[in-house]
């Protein structure tokens, strides 16, 4: 809003300073400062008001250290994170911008589910919250907007670059080739991180068959779409067990994808590390920015020994953007990589389920790979400090965000 107004201050009136809310990196460091000033500040007040409303965490007992301590630790915090995330969202981006729209649209989709799990879990006395099988369809209800929406709208496009005729220069008789951009098209194109002709098209997992199949592609990505919501915000949801891990994480992951929708989107960076230019995508740096300020915010009250929970309601809406901002920016299948916490976090549950099952059924006894999943908790029983863990997961995720950046240049 406050974008609209200063853009129509300074074409009527030449106001001072309205030009300044035209620039991207001056509203993206807005956004964020605004973010942490909501996050910090009336945080506070939002954590009060939860213990008014004894929104306590009912913990169970699983037999690790310092776990008694948290009973009664206010959760539903991930409201925090939401707010202080749509309020610089709504003053400072373009909410015309397609991209904006459907994250708004993310997070309060994950937000309602995450909060109705909360909510079940507290004042239904169900431990169980809300029935695995509703938030999976709630995550495939998503994953059917989201791709449908990023398929379909005649704004979400890319630009791909053509080498024009040979031209000559004068003065040492050689040839050169000059780029150009392509006019904006459809695509169900992403990239492929540390392969040289980086690119994949979804059409061809169906168009190897009949060429005219393409026609169906439509289905491919939506599928696509719905696995990555679903798998991410599983992920986040599994790795939100200890102070300040899924947070921090969290940070550094949106972070990094905020670079790559920042160049992504910029036509001149594009063209210099020769990825794929994906207008309009850079006004979700704002979003970014803002996300980023939220969860930093939130930190400072969710780290050891935490103050607040997020609960469902911020882990659930955490996964559900970050595997959106992904989509949109068309480095997806970095994931696996960027959110190598996640993945681990998930695969350490798979294992260790599937392992005990398949024992039991074998052995007639059920053995563990872990002490305890997810792989937090494995180290907890180790006896690490969860301070200690969180740590060392946030360096290794820095780690994996350093390499994830890499790959924009090594192919």
């Amino acid at each position: 809003m406050l974008y609209y107004l200063f853009e129509y201050l300074e074409k009527q009136f030449q106001f001072p300073g309205a030009t300044l809310f035209g620039f991207l990196t001056f509203r993206a460091a807005l956004a964020m400062i605004l973010s942490l000033l909501i996050s910090t500040i009336y945080g506070k007040r939002i954590i009060r008001f939860l213990q008014k409303k004894q929104m306590g965490e009912t913990i169970r007992d699983l037999g690790l250290a310092g776990q008694a301590e948290k009973a009664g630790t206010p959760t539903m915090g991930g409201i925090i994170i939401i707010l202080a995330t749509l309020i610089p969202v709504f003053l400072l981006a373009k909410l015309e911008n397609i991209y904006i729209i459907v994250l708004i649209v993310t997070t309060l989709w994950m937000g309602v589910i995450g909060f109705l799990d909360d909510y079940i879990k507290k004042f239904k006395n169900d431990k169980d919250g809300l029935k695995g099988r509703f938030k999976v369809l709630g995550q495939i209800g998503l994953g059917v907007i989201v791709g449908a929406t990023f398929f379909f709208h005649s704004e979400v496009t890319i630009k791909e670059e053509i080498e024009t005729s040979n031209q000559e220069q004068i003065m040492f008789q050689n040839t050169f080739q000059v780029k150009e951009f392509k006019a904006e098209q459809k695509s169900t194109k992403t990239t492929i991180p540390f392969v040289k002709e980086n690119e994949f098209d979804y059409a061809d997992l169906i168009t190897w068959i009949s060429p005219e199949l393409e026609k169906y592609a439509w289905i491919i990505f939506i599928l696509a779409a719905i696995f990555i919501i679903t798998a991410v915000s599983n992920g986040a949801n599994l790795t939100d067990g200890i102070d300040g891990l899924a947070a921090g994480t969290s940070a550094i992951i949106v972070l990094t994808l905020g670079i790559f929708a920042w160049v992504s989107g910029n036509i001149i960076f594009s063209d210099y590390l020769n990825i794929m230019y994906i207008p309009r995508v850079e006004e979700i740096t704002i979003y970014i920015a803002a996300f980023v300020g939220a969860l930093i915010g939130f930190l400072w009250y969710n780290t050891y020994p935490a103050q607040v929970f997020m609960g469902d309601t911020g882990s659930l809406t955490i996964g559900g953007i970050i595997a959106v901002i992904a989509i949109a920016v068309r480095k997806e299948w970095l994931i696996p990589l960027l959110c190598g916490i996640f993945l681990a976090e998930n695969l350490s549950v798979v294992m260790q389920v599937s392992w005990f099952k398949y024992t039991k059924k074998k052995y007639g006894e059920g053995r563990r790979i872990f002490k305890m999943s997810p792989l937090h908790h494995h180290y907890q029983k180790l006896g690490y400090h969860e301070s200690k863990i969180v740590t060392r997961f946030w360096i290794v995720g820095i780690i994996l965000a350093i390499i994830s950046i890499v790959t924009l240049k090594i192919r």
